[in-house]
């Protein structure tokens, strides 16, 4: 309490007004300037959703703080408009998804971003083809190369780390393997199924896209020797490499799941990433109960 009394009575110090953060409400008008506008205009988003647009206007006359409101705008739809390439390929939704500010589309990051709007998919028949096209896309990824974890749009394209030592094939941006990289799909896959009932997006592609998980998970088990994955970048960052010619630090093969890197992209030095196995172990009964279903 004496600290907030000192903040309050050193109303001017230097020419401007002390704000006292443990005391602001957020939409206070008269500490706050306006809120700019800084939402992309409508003519320039990749994507829109009535549902989305009206779960915004829902939100924000049922809050009364207005800057929540401002902020629940500009970041629940920047996913859709800003970083979704949507279309049809051979009469299927197709979607890409950048990471944001790298032209990439990563496994984990594209079905992190578009999550919050399976609830809406019921709804809303364009979304729900939006998130069709982002497990096809995926799927294809997962069929071109399980052990990598980022991809380009463009199948043909090389990228700045197609020098890094281990198999980079042309479209493929970065070849990290992570456990959690191959779980994510999985997720959203399962999630969208038991949302909508809709098996359009499981076909003979998906159920060999999980066969491979399956035996990348196998494989990475390294019960039969160190397996075919190695990885190394030429980098004054131990953390963006692996050691021991890039297999990583041996292990005792007791059934755990090796995961070379972790979620944040930085290599593990314990390969038995515990987190990760979790993950890998709810994500196979996932698939599998999906396999048995469909």
């Amino acid at each position: 309490m004496q600290r907030r009394k000192f903040i309050r009575n050193t109303a001017l110090a230097g020419g401007f007004t002390m704000i006292d953060p443990l005391n602001m409400v957020a939409a206070d008008t008269k500490t706050l300037k306006s809120f700019p506008q800084v939402r992309v205009a409508k003519n320039k988003r990749h994507f829109s959703s009535q549902s989305i647009e009206s779960a915004i206007s829902e939100f924000q006359k049922n809050v009364k703080d207005k800057e929540l409101g401002w902020l629940f705008n500009n970041c629940f739809p920047n996913t859709l408009d800003t970083t979704v390439t949507f279309s049809k390929n051979n009469g299927k939704p197709d979607t890409y998804v950048i990471t944001g500010d790298i032209d990439a589309m990563w496994l984990r990051d594209s079905s992190a971003q578009v999550w919050p709007y399976l609830a809406f998919v019921n709804e809303d028949g364009d979304l729900k083809d939006l998130i069709h096209g982002v497990i096809n896309r995926q799927t294809q990824y997962i069929l071109k190369d399980p052990y990598a974890n980022a991809f380009y749009n463009d199948p043909t394209k090389k990228g700045e780390w197609t020098t890094d030592h281990t198999k980079m094939l042309p479209g493929v941006h970065e070849r990290k393997y992570e456990i959690d990289s191959l779980c994510y799909p999985i997720r959203l896959a399962y999630n969208y199924w038991k949302a909508t009932g809709d098996d359009a997006p499981f076909d003979k592609d998906w159920e060999k896209a999980i066969r491979e998980i399956h035996k990348v998970f196998t494989d990475q088990q390294q019960k039969d020797g160190k397996g075919p994955y190695s990885f190394q970048r030429t980098t004054p960052n131990g953390t963006d490499t692996r050691t021991l010619k890039g297999y990583g630090y041996p292990v005792n093969p007791v059934g755990l799941i090796c995961s070379a890197f972790r979620p944040s992209d930085d290599s593990t030095v314990f390969s038995f990433l515990i987190p990760s196995n979790f993950f890998a172990v709810v994500s196979l009964r996932q698939a599998a109960e999906m396999i048995d279903v469909l």
